[in-house]
């Protein structure tokens, strides 16, 4: 099934973190280690939108979760292929690097979310949404891609997937509760949000810990360091005589 509903629009937020996301896709290795984790969320999410799938009692629901969990498994094994073609092609070791992933994550997983307690209501609304977060950040992954047209047209084509996803979750999710399914995307939109903070709160814990590591190391560990030293030097070289005391027997444990 496809959509003839034009793109998502990327939001105010990714478009300001455009400059960023292509510098990170700029090098080919960060570009392998953002395939390979892409390709890791969606088969995870596939995996969850299976068992989805397997729990919900609607038949109509059932079909749309099995078609989607099979987009999602495609869309790993085209970003892993990739990636291992940009592997295969790179002459420089790979090495660890700033990905930004805090700043936006990859792909669009479920965010451990507990599929088994979850209902029809709750588990579209939070889809809904996380497809419509992933369409608008592989919208600019696309746009930033003018010098790899492979992987371009990896995210052009699962885009179209993006939509798809995006528009029957709220299809689906409006006939399920006609009546308050604006209330269970509100209700969504506020648990993704305090997920965001955490991940920003974590990556600006990260970064200020390397900081006062940093700090720590260059401003005081050189004075300790400078003591130790000179203490090192009053020190006699060789073995120094003590003199036998009142409590150095050998015949008895104190």
């Amino acid at each position: 099934m496809d959509s003839d509903r034009p793109h998502e629009r990327p939001t105010a937020f990714d478009r300001m973190l455009t400059p960023v996301h292509r510098w990170i896709w700029s090098d080919t290795d960060r570009r392998v280690q953002k395939l390979l984790r892409f390709s890791e969320t969606e088969t995870d999410g596939g995996r969850d939108i299976l068992r989805a799938a397997e729990v919900t009692s609607d038949p109509l629901l059932r079909r749309l979760y099995l078609e989607h969990a099979i987009d999602e498994f495609r869309h790993g094994v085209l970003f892993r292929h990739r990636a291992a073609e940009l592997l295969r092609d790179s002459t420089s070791p790979s090495s660890p690097g700033f990905h930004g992933d805090w700043l936006a994550p990859g792909g669009h997983g479920l965010d451990d979310l507990q599929v088994d307690g979850e209902s029809d209501r709750t588990m579209l609304a939070f889809l809904h949404l996380s497809e419509k977060a992933a369409a608008s950040r592989f919208t600019v992954y696309r746009d930033v891609m003018q010098h790899d047209p492979p992987t371009r047209a990896i995210f052009e084509e699962i885009l179209h997937d993006e939509t798809f996803h995006m528009n029957y979750t709220l299809m689906q999710l409006a006939r399920v509760e006609p009546k308050r399914h604006r209330r269970h995307l509100w209700r969504a939109r506020l648990s993704r949000l305090w997920k965001a903070y955490l991940r920003l709160a974590t990556g600006l814990a990260g970064i200020l810990g390397s900081i006062v590591m940093t700090i720590q190391y260059f401003v005081l560990l050189p004075p300790f360091a400078w003591l130790a030293k000179r203490s090192a030097h009053r020190e006699s070289s060789g073995w120094t005589i003590v003199s036998p005391g009142p409590g150095d027997s050998l015949d008895r444990q104190y």
